[in-house]
């Protein structure tokens, strides 16, 4: 292939406008080096040596020299709290809060970010004064949010209904579910501290914003019963099957030990086998499995159980099998149904943990609100063993 004459002149002109476009990226360069501040370049050689109190000694000398690097510390606070230097990300976000010649939304966004690290130290009494006073503000619905959080965490209840109704979103069935415990953890104080009147207002109200709301009806029942109004105190806890029977469980041992003070015991067995056939329940099993044993022995305790690992087969129903087995047993048997019922056991504590449908969190012990994620009615009283055995 022939080379034309004209490439060999166009290959030096081409050669030096590539020559002059990198001295001019050069100068560019050179030239933005030379504008930052000095405090800055020796703040990220302050970062990069892991010496962080000085690099934030240099940055905030930075802003005072260049405002331009404002958003540098918005970055590296966050940085910090993310984490966990909580004391790194206050004192820079405090440093910009305190600057004067800050822009509104400079400064509004300097609080949020403070009142988020004083919430991530646990300082919530500092990190409220933050978010109540962006209120009304801008970052208005930001604060509630993290309002909300900090008043369940401080178990002020009367102020997380408040900041929860004034939700731009508070009307959603989440909100319902949520401010409706609110309510209920209001009204199971007043009855502990003798105040049925109030115990009473805080029920209703739960119930009137959340009609299906089964913590409601239990502490109505609770109010009832203390008052010596049995019956009244049953149909509350009876409506709990129409609100979520998966909660039955927690309303089993208030039913039976209100028909035994009204001496019924019998109706109350038929009523808590009828949902024990309805709706399968370890928990509500091993509930009518004791009161079984007390009230009829092992061998109707027995004869219960064996019914029920024949619809629903699971390790804790056969524990409790072998309970009732052992306690009606001969002698000369009885060492060889404890061992069997040791191995059981011990395959059963692996199982028998209840679990927060939200997050996986697993725990032993029943909790309206998940201690993990903090979601409310989101940690049912089924053990783990159901949830695997559910289709």
């Amino acid at each position: 292939m022939e080379i034309e004459f004209w490439w060999l002149l166009a290959l030096p002109l081409f050669f030096a406008l590539g020559w002059l476009a990198a001295r001019i990226d050069i100068k560019q360069v050179v030239h933005e080096s030379r504008a930052l501040p000095r405090s800055y370049l020796n703040g990220l050689n302050f970062l990069l040596n892991e010496q962080q109190d000085k690099a934030i000694d240099a940055f905030i000398e930075a802003v005072k020299i260049d405002p331009h690097t404002i958003e540098l510390h918005f970055a590296l606070g966050s940085l910090f709290r993310r984490r966990g230097e909580t004391d790194r990300a206050i004192r820079m976000h405090q440093n910009l809060v305190d600057r004067e010649d800050l822009n509104e939304e400079q400064r509004l966004q300097a609080l949020g970010e403070l009142g988020q690290d004083f919430l991530k130290a646990g300082l919530l009494d500092r990190a409220e004064a933050v978010f109540v006073k962006l209120r009304g503000s801008r970052l208005n619905d930001v604060a509630l949010h993290y309002l909300l959080e900090i008043y369940q965490q401080e178990k002020d209840w009367a102020k997380a209904i408040e900041v929860a109704r004034a939700l731009p979103d508070h009307e959603s069935v989440l909100w319902r579910t949520e401010v409706a415990n609110f309510h209920c953890e209001l009204a199971t104080t007043a009855l502990a501290d003798s105040r049925p009147d109030e115990a009473r207002r805080q029920v209703d109200a739960a119930l009137a914003l959340n009609p299906r709301c089964v913590r409601a009806s239990l502490v109505l029942g609770d109010l009832l019963a203390a008052e010596g109004q049995d019956e009244a105190a049953l149909e509350a806890w009876k409506k709990v099957e129409n609100q979520n029977p998966v909660y039955l469980a927690l309303a089993a041992e208030r039913i039976m030990e209100a028909y035994r003070r009204l001496g019924r015991v019998e109706q109350g067995h038929v009523l808590l086998r009828s949902w024990l056939e309805r709706h399968a329940s370890l928990d509500l099993l091993d509930e009518v499995f004791h009161w079984e044993l007390d009230s009829r022995g092992a061998r109707a305790a027995y004869d219960l159980v064996r019914e029920e690992l024949r619809r629903n087969p699971t390790l804790l129903g056969l524990d409790k099998l072998l309970e009732a087995a052992l306690i009606s047993a001969p002698a000369e048997q009885r060492g060889d149904i404890e061992l069997v019922k040791q191995l059981i056991h011990g395959h059963t504590r692996k199982v028998a943990r209840y679990r927060c449908d939200a997050c996986g969190f697993k725990a032993r012990q029943f909790h309206w609100r998940c201690p993990a994620c903090g979601g409310w009615e989101t940690y049912p009283p089924r053990r783990t063993e159901e949830f695997d055995l559910a289709p």
